[in-house]
C-alpha cells in the first residue's frame, strides 16, 4: 500500500524544493523595457472552498514595450503556470522575467501580453484542479483570469490569440486545462510536466514509505486545521494531491481522504483519474482543435519518460506536436527555454490580426 502511495506522488515530491537557480540567457542589448503590473484577480471559481484558500489571488501581468504608446493596438496573451512549492513571484525569478520576455521581443518575437497567475496553496500547490476542498483552480485559470484580462487589457479576446504554458506542476496544469478548455486556448506549450502517470517510477524523498503510513494517519488525525497539517514534515505533496484529487466535504477539518485502510483503492482510483496519461483519450477531439502543441523536457529530468508517452499518444491520434528532449535538468534551462523557445513558439502560432477566430 505505502509503496504505491509513494510512487504515485513521486513526480511531485521530486519538485518540492523552493526557488532554484537557473541559467540566465545573455541580456539582449537592443531590448526595450516591458512593464510589470502586479494585480489581484478575484476567483469566483474559488469561492466557498473548504480549505480557506484566498479568493483574491496575486497575478503578474507583463505588458509589451509598445503597449503604452500604441493605444489602438490589441495583443495576444500567453498565460504561464508556475510549479509546485513556488508561486508566480518565485517563478518569475526562475524564468527571469521580464528580461527573457524583453529578450524574446528583441530577437524578433511578436509582442504579446504575458500573464502569470498564482495558484500556491496551504500545501504548496493547487494541482490546477477542480476541488471543493482546494477550490476550482482549473476554472480560475481558464475562466476567471482570462475574463479579467480580456476586460481590463487590450487583448485579442479569441481562443486563437491565447496561449497556455506551464512548467512542472504548471506543465501538468497546462496539460489538464489545455485538454479540457480548447474553447479558451489556441496553442499549448507543456514544459517538463509532472504527475502525468498514476504509476510512478519507484522511491524517492517525500513519501510515506515503509511503516510510516500508520504514523502519518495518526498525525493527520491530530491536525485541527489545514495550516497545522501543512507543518507535518514530509507530507505536503501527498496532502496537496489529496486536497485536489480526493476531496471529501463531509470530513472536517481537512476535507479530504487519504489512501488509508478500507479507502485505499477508492482514493487511489480518484488520483489515477486525474492523471493526464489516463484521461487524455477522452479529449482527443479537443486537442485536435489546437493550432499548435509543443512539449520539452531535460535529458536529465526523470519526468522525460512520461512526457514522451504523452507525445507518443498524440502522435498515435495524428495530432501534430513538437517534442524536444534538450540537455539539462528539471529546472536548469527553464529561463533559456522560455526566452528562446516558448515565446517564439507563441509569437509564431498565436493569431495577431483582425481575422482571428
Amino acid at each position: 500500500m505505502h509503496k504505491r502511495l509513494f510512487t504515485m506522488t513521486l513526480g511531485l515530491a521530486l519538485l518540492a524544493p523552493a526557488q532554484v537557480k537557473t541559467e540566465i540567457p545573455p541580456v539582449e542589448p537592443t531590448a526595450k523595457p516591458v512593464k510589470v503590473e502586479p494585480i489581484k484577480i478575484h476567483g469566483a471559481s474559488l469561492e466557498g472552498n473548504l480549505e480557506g484558500e484566498a479568493v483574491e489571488r496575486d497575478v503578474l501581468v507583463f505588458l509589451p514595450p509598445s503597449y503604452a504608446t500604441a493605444k489602438s493596438r490589441r495583443y495576444p496573451v500567453v498565460y504561464g503556470l508556475h510549479g509546485y512549492s513556488i508561486g508566480a513571484e518565485q517563478w518569475s525569478k526562475e524564468i527571469h522575467v521580464p528580461q527573457t520576455i524583453e529578450g524574446a521581443f528583441a530577437k524578433g518575437a511578436q509582442e504579446m501580453i504575458v500573464v502569470l497567475p498564482d495558484s500556491k496553496t496551504v500545501y504548496n500547490g493547487s494541482m490546477y484542479s477542480s476541488s471543493v476542498t482546494t477550490g476550482d483552480f482549473e476554472n480560475y485559470v481558464a475562466r476567471d483570469v482570462v475574463a479579467y484580462i480580456d476586460a481590463h487589457y487590450r487583448t485579442i479576446p479569441k481562443r486563437t490569440s491565447r496561449g497556455l504554458v506551464g512548467h512542472s506542476m504548471g506543465g501538468y496544469g497546462a496539460s489538464r486545462i489545455g485538454m479540457k478548455h480548447s474553447d479558451v486556448f489556441g496553442s499549448l506549450y507543456i514544459m517538463s510536466p509532472c504527475c502525468m502517470s498514476a504509476r510512478g517510477a519507484g522511491g524517492g524523498r517525500g513519501g510515506p514509505g515503509g511503516g510510516r503510513g500508520a504514523n502519518m494517519e495518526a498525525a493527520l488525525a491530530e491536525a485541527k486545521t489545514p495550516a497545522e497539517a501543512a507543518k507535518l514534515p514530509g507530507l505536503s505533496t501527498q496532502l496537496a494531491v489529496a486536497a485536489a484529487w480526493s476531496p471529501n466535504p463531509k470530513k472536517p477539518p481537512l476535507y479530504f481522504d487519504m489512501p488509508f485502510g478500507d479507502a485505499q483503492q477508492e482514493v487511489l482510483n480518484k488520483w489515477a483519474a486525474n492523471a493526464p496519461l489516463v484521461f487524455v483519450h477522452q479529449y482527443i477531439g479537443n486537442l485536435k482543435q489546437y493550432h499548435a502543441i509543443a512539449m520539452d523536457v531535460g535529458d536529465q529530468d526523470g519526468l522525460r519518460v512520461d512526457a514522451g508517452k504523452l507525445h507518443d499518444i498524440l502522435d498515435s491520434y495524428g495530432i501534430a506536436n513538437a517534442f524536444e528532449i534538450y540537455p539539462g535538468t528539471h529546472t536548469s534551462a527553464v529561463a533559456v527555454r522560455f526566452q528562446n523557445y516558448v515565446m517564439p513558439f507563441f509569437a509564431k502560432n498565436l493569431c495577431t490580426g483582425k481575422d482571428c477566430k
